[in-house]
């Protein structure tokens, strides 16, 4: 009774966030919904016939009516003055909220704008409004300065993604507070300032990190090292980028739970074989936890970075443990916990989404996986990295054609051959990046065994995007589809852990 209670509140939360974060609802809805829970308790105080059924109904209701009110809380409005200047040139002062993600042609800030210069008059926000400051190249700006920028102040757009579909990326900027575009801007006055304290040192260790890293080792090495290390994805460039998306290692370019995943498991390899570890209980989980603060902070304290963490520590929590049904629990609590903080996060961030799939997959499908593959050798992780594999794939694979129709072909064995290389040149980028920091170019030799490994993956990537075939477009198709195919492959794998001595799926 107490597990479906339990699954019964989580998902009807969700289903309340996703439903109001795409559909208008009122608050008369919300509140019908309350006293339609109301009335079923009191049906199983009066008739205690279908006592649980009543119980869960009610609970059902109440969470998603839970779950459409904190949407409708945190779902922040535009500001009247700037709406009304839609197309004009203006000024905004505030100060910069996050880092700023330098591009090719770009340097994109979001300001935390309080103030407005419109026609030589300067009036004050109400309220702190998100506005996304896009600055020429090489703009000298850091987290926390407070700027004043003019530019032609626009509401963000929705934009082609290629065969028939589209970005929500007005949804995408509010999920980050931020609801207005200043284009074509120019910096005009700079105050530095240090924002959060511990968030601006995290990105300052970063960014020296990245320094370390471009003077160990030559492009695109260094740049595919801050991928897997720190989460700098753009410095790998726009068409070794899309190299890694044809073949399906696009998750090594980003910080991703699945990364971070694999080199927990190294380390749990590692802690088996230390004598003075591997008789501790609690040793994997310590280690991994040290780890997951580790790549955090190198990661400049981004959330992303602290989901791949939290996401890793659950999935090798599953498999070192063998409770799948306690860690479908944990990524239940995970999950929740980041939807409240923000509930936009569930509809419109596709990083988030892939984040929790793929844990599921570990999870779920993982095990599976590794059941069959008894002909795979352990060695070198193998088995753990095609079962890795196949099930962090079988989980993200309806996403991923939906996002962006994109089928690689050869997934598996591009991952069974390069994964095997992450941990070390994770390991030996993070040594070349701080031999880096202190030697600068007298770095070169240090970093060498790096680049070997870098230089091996990129070019694995790069041989099996030019084979024909290796990736296969599919058309624009409605999001049904989408959960038809996961009620279908999820509802298989509960009959296959139903099977098993221990039924105990989610």
């Amino acid at each position: 009774m107490t597990t479906r209670v339990f699954w019964t509140l989580v998902v009807g939360f969700l289903v309340g966030v996703f439903a109001r974060s795409l559909v208008p609802i009122s608050s008369a809805f919300s509140l019908l919904l309350v006293v339609m829970s109301v009335t079923s308790i009191a049906l199983v105080i009066i008739s205690r016939e279908k006592r649980t059924t009543g119980i869960l109904v009610a609970v059902a209701l109440i969470s998603i009516a839970l779950g459409i009110w904190r949407t409708e809380v945190a779902t922040l409005k535009g500001d009247s003055f700037l709406s009304a200047h839609l197309g004009e040139q203006l000024i905004v002062e505030g100060k910069v909220a996050a880092e700023p993600d330098v591009r090719e042609g770009s340097v994109r800030l979001i300001v935390n704008t309080d103030t407005i210069i419109y026609n030589g008059a300067t009036s004050t926000l109400e309220n702190v409004v998100g506005v996304l400051v896009v600055a020429p190249p090489h703009t000298d700006v850091t987290y926390g300065d407070s700027i004043r920028a003019v530019g032609i102040i626009r509401a963000p757009e929705r934009f082609d993604t290629g065969e028939g579909r589209q970005f929500a990326y007005p949804e995408y900027l509010a999920m980050r507070g931020v609801f207005y575009e200043l284009s074509r801007a120019q910096i005009e006055w700079r105050e530095e300032h240090t924002g959060n304290p511990v968030q601006a040192l995290a990105i300052s260790i970063k960014h020296a990190f990245l320094e370390g890293l471009g003077a160990a080792l030559p492009e695109p090495a260094a740049g595919f090292a801050g991928g897997i290390t720190v989460g700098d994805k753009r410095s790998i460039g726009q068409e070794l980028s899309e190299d890694f998306q044809t073949v399906g290692l696009i998750h090594m370019v980003v910080l991703s739970g699945y990364n971070i995943t694999i080199v927990l498991n190294a380390a749990a390899w590692l802690i088996k074989r230390a004598p003075l570890l591997k008789h501790m209980r609690f040793a994997p989980m310590g280690v991994s936890g040290m780890i997951v603060m580790l790549f955090v902070l190198m990661s400049g304290g981004a959330s992303s970075g602290a989901r791949a963490g939290a996401m890793a520590l659950i999935g090798v929590y599953a498999r070192t443990s063998g409770r799948i049904f306690l860690a479908s629990r944990a990524l239940a609590v995970a999950v929740l916990a980041i939807v409240l903080w923000n509930p936009l996060t569930l509809a419109f961030d596709p990083g988030f989404q892939f984040s929790v799939l793929a844990t599921l997959g570990l999870i779920v499908f993982t095990p599976l996986f590794a059941e069959k593959l008894t002909w795979v050798p352990e060695k070198f992780l193998l088995r753990e990295i095609a079962a890795s594999t196949l099930g962090t794939q079988l989980a993200v694979l309806p996403l991923l054609l939906y996002q962006n129709g994109q089928l690689p072909i050869y997934a598996l064995p591009a991952n069974l051959i390069t994964l095997v290389f992450i941990p070390l040149a994770m390991l030996f980028s993070l040594i070349a990046g701080i031999a880096g920091i202190f030697l600068g170019p007298l770095a070169i030799p240090v970093g060498f065994p790096a680049y070997l490994l870098l230089e091996y993956i990129i070019s694995a990537a790069q041989i099996i995007a030019d084979l024909p075939y290796a990736s296969i477009s599919i058309g624009a198709f409605n999001a049904v589809w989408m959960i038809i195919a996961y009620a279908i492959i999820f509802l298989i794998a509960t009959r296959l852990h139903g099977n098993k001595k221990r039924p105990d799926v989610m």
